[in-house]
């Protein structure tokens, strides 16, 4: 994985690294907390090898090379007795310490730097006083069973002495815990889980985070990217919402991607759907439709969406008559359309019916569409998702081209592939893709200062539908 990558996935994922970093901080304290301070002291012996005396001073210097030759020979061996019970179990008794030769044992440790003839013996105890008082201790000892077990078969004399250079001073501060290196070691591995977590949510996850990365991906045209945009206080679309702000110019550029789209053939009916719901496909619809009336084009918005219809709550329109009313025969389609922002024609869904994949792939609809065509310049049909429900696979066909919207950082790859291959097989034209709920970067704007959506301008009025028109435009 590339660096910029990496720093791609950190920022999108900087709540939980962070999340981690301070947990990682929160684990260093408590460890800090509840770890019960251990001071240490330190004793230091040397090993000396006693003189013969008595001979001449040339005897005497070859004595004492010889005597730092044995010195320097034992003290290795020396300091590996330090902690064993003989030393231990007496030091244990004297002291009356709360604790076993064992344990004594593994609070000692001795060293014997190399090339010298010093051992440097060091006590753990968790409290200050005690832990100087059996350092000394421990260094008595340690000098009577060395002396003893050098000292030779039939004589009163050792042969090496060990004397004390430094008796343990009481220590003022604990070796352990360590806040600040504990604090350091919960940054750090909590900047460690946080960034693992990250990469590994980045690799997992399989939705587009870029609107190039679905055009690479799918291999189809890129019609638009329109940003997310909070939902407004509830007010419909016909309150002038097109306006200045950044989603409006999406919305402009997903209207001139389209009209340039297949310009030799240029569709006059056009599906709106996508792979699963919530993906933003009845906003895309909506959003188009009112772009291409501002401009005077004939727009008719269909809400084939016969599950989950939204598009009269939308514009704040009627829902009880509409669609399912004329493919039933209750009604003619100028008996239940409707005007919204300067006229623009919408056909609502109407009474909700229990067979819509049936009434969507019929006949009756294909005459439906049909004939909004010879009226209108474009017919905008907003239609259910592809893969939850058939409603769209029966329908796709009966238009002219599809638009499929996928939803930024939120639609599964597998999902998409799954959508334009179920229109592939039965025959649907896809035009291209829109990615919906795009992050609204700074750039959005284009540095043009746009306003506030909900001070948007109205919109000129489109012409009136026109009867009979013929289709001059696909031409």
């Amino acid at each position: 994985m590339e660096l910029r990558s990496i720093l791609r996935a950190l920022a999108r994922s900087w709540p939980a690294v962070v999340a981690c970093v301070l947990l990682g901080a929160a684990a260093g304290w408590a460890a800090t907390a509840m770890t019960t301070p251990v001071f240490q002291a330190q004793v230091q012996l040397f090993v000396s090898a006693r003189s013969t005396g008595g001979g001449e001073s040339g005897n005497d210097t070859a004595q004492l090379q010889q005597g730092s030759s044995f010195s320097l020979a034992r003290v290795q061996s020396y300091a590996a007795i330090v902690t064993s019970r003989q030393v231990t179990a007496p030091v244990v008794n004297t002291l009356h310490l709360d604790a076993t030769p064992e344990e004594l044992a593994g609070r000692i440790t001795a060293e014997a730097p190399l090339g010298t003839v010093l051992i440097d013996i060091t006590v753990s105890d968790t409290d200050a006083r005690r832990a100087a008082e059996t350092a000394d201790a421990v260094a008595v000892r340690f000098g009577d069973v060395v002396e003893r077990l050098e000292t030779p078969d039939g004589s009163d004399k050792s042969a090496v002495k060990l004397g004390v250079t430094q008796t343990a001073a009481v220590p003022t501060a604990p070796v352990s815990p360590r806040p600040g290196l504990n604090l350091a070691a919960g940054l750090l591995v909590g900047l460690l889980l946080g960034t693992g977590l990250a990469l590994l949510r980045e690799i997992l996850d399989t939705t587009f985070k870029s609107a190039n990365a679905l055009a690479e991906f799918t291999g189809l045209p890129l019609l638009g990217s329109i940003p997310y945009e909070k939902p407004d206080d509830g007010r419909p679309l016909t309150s002038g919402t097109v306006g200045h702000s950044a989603r409006a110019e999406a919305f402009r550029h997903l209207r001139t991607n389209l009209q340039f789209a297949q310009i030799d053939d240029r569709p006059r009916v056009v599906v709106v759907t996508s792979s699963l719901p919530g993906e933003g496909k009845t906003s895309t619809a909506a959003g188009l439709a009112l772009s291409l009336a501002e401009t005077g084009t004939s727009v008719c918005l269909v809400d084939a969406d016969l599950r989950r219809p939204c598009v009269a709550r939308s514009f704040g329109l009627v829902q009880d008559a509409g669609l399912t009313s004329v493919l039933i025969g209750q009604a003619r389609t100028d008996e239940v359309m409707q005007q919204a922002a300067g006229r623009l024609a919408v056909l609502t869904s109407g009474p909700m019916p229990p067979n819509p994949t049936e009434l969507l792939a019929s006949e009756r609809m294909g005459e439906i569409l049909r004939e909004l065509a010879d009226r209108y310049e474009l017919v905008i049909v907003d239609s259910a998702p592809l893969l939850p429900v058939a409603d769209t696979v029966g329908l796709a066909p009966l238009a002219q081209g599809t638009i499929l919207v996928v939803r930024a950082g939120k639609t599964p790859r597998d999902r998409v592939v799954a959508a334009a291959e179920a229109l592939r097989t039965v025959g649907g034209r896809t035009l291209g893709t829109v990615y919906s709920m795009a992050p609204l970067t700074k750039r959005a704007g284009y540095g043009y200062g746009y306003g506030d959506p909900s001070a948007g301008q109205q919109l000129a009025a489109p012409p009136r539908p026109r009867a009979g028109a013929v289709k001059e435009e696909a031409r």
